[in-house]
């Protein structure tokens, strides 16, 4: 049975294609998580710890080894970020 080679471009097209949306896609996510793979199944206090991180590093994936908070952090109290369900 003869293969239909003009059959092949268009498949090849559709892979190309569907292989470069995924790496685009793969990229932008672990650019918006400062280099690191998104997390999945957050909890409570995952989230709660993000939310610290991001109040002293500015970025919800930073984390600080500093001891000692920056005065900038007695000021935005986490009561402001609590959401209540």
């Amino acid at each position: 049975m003869p293969v239909p080679w003009e059959a092949l471009i268009p498949f090849g097209l559709l892979t190309v294609m569907f292989g470069a949306t995924g790496t685009l896609f793969n990229t932008a996510k672990r650019l918006t998580n400062d280099g690191k793979p998104p997390r999945y199944n957050l909890d409570s206090w995952e989230t709660m710890m993000m939310e610290r991180d991001r109040r002293l590093t500015g970025s919800l994936r930073g984390q600080s080894t500093d001891p000692i908070a920056p005065k900038e952090f007695a000021t935005n109290s986490v009561w402001d970020t609590e959401r209540v369900h």
